[in-house]
């Protein structure tokens, strides 16, 4: 979180944020404390039943809902470790999109993939352990810079930031992209 919470400091000026898949909630407590007033949604029932304890503005839901319709636009679009779950990244691209406000900013994290980790992957024969088929609701999709850029370029999104995080940088454990979306509608 300290680098998320620099991100929002650097690019939303009004403290409103809304978290795409916000898990148990640990997340949007600990930005509500920072002063953001965070709406979010969570498909899962698990995760629902832990964060409603919090008494935070958090609903189930997922990019599958027309959340736009629903909540309305934000200047920040917050979604961590979520994208690599969802069976339509193109879906999950556009609701981000319509999500945000002309000129507002998505923070989007997942696990970080390039070609060096992916090699280091294969020499140490943990490409199968990692890449495994047999965890039940795990990973779904695995994207590069270059992947999930393209994808949120599409929705008329523009990177203004790219992290590493996690370990050294070419083996980091995810990547943190934040998109812009342009003024002009």
């Amino acid at each position: 979180m300290p680098r998320v919470t620099a991100l929002l400091q650097a690019h939303v000026a009004e403290k409103r944020v809304f978290e795409i898949g916000f898990g148990n909630g640990a997340n949007a407590l600990f930005l509500t404390e920072l002063g953001y007033k965070v709406t979010g949604v969570e498909p899962s029932a698990h995760g629902l039943a832990l964060a409603s304890k919090l008494g935070l503005d958090l609903h189930p839901g997922s990019t599958e809902d027309d959340l736009a319709r629903i909540y309305g636009q934000f200047p920040c679009i917050l979604s961590l470790e979520v994208i690599e779950h969802v069976y339509s990244p193109a879906q999950f691209a556009e609701r981000v999109s319509s999500l945000l406000q002309p000129g507002g900013i998505a923070v989007i994290s997942t696990p970080y993939h390039g070609y060096l980790k992916n090699l280091a992957l294969a020499i140490t024969g943990k490409m199968d352990a990692h890449f495994t088929a047999l965890w039940e609701g795990g990973h779904i999709k695995f994207f590069s810079r270059k992947t999930l850029g393209e994808l949120f370029a599409k929705e008329g999104l523009q990177e203004v930031d790219f992290y590493r995080e996690g370990r050294i940088p070419f083996l980091a454990k995810s990547m943190i992209g934040v998109y812009r979306k342009g003024t002009e509608v």
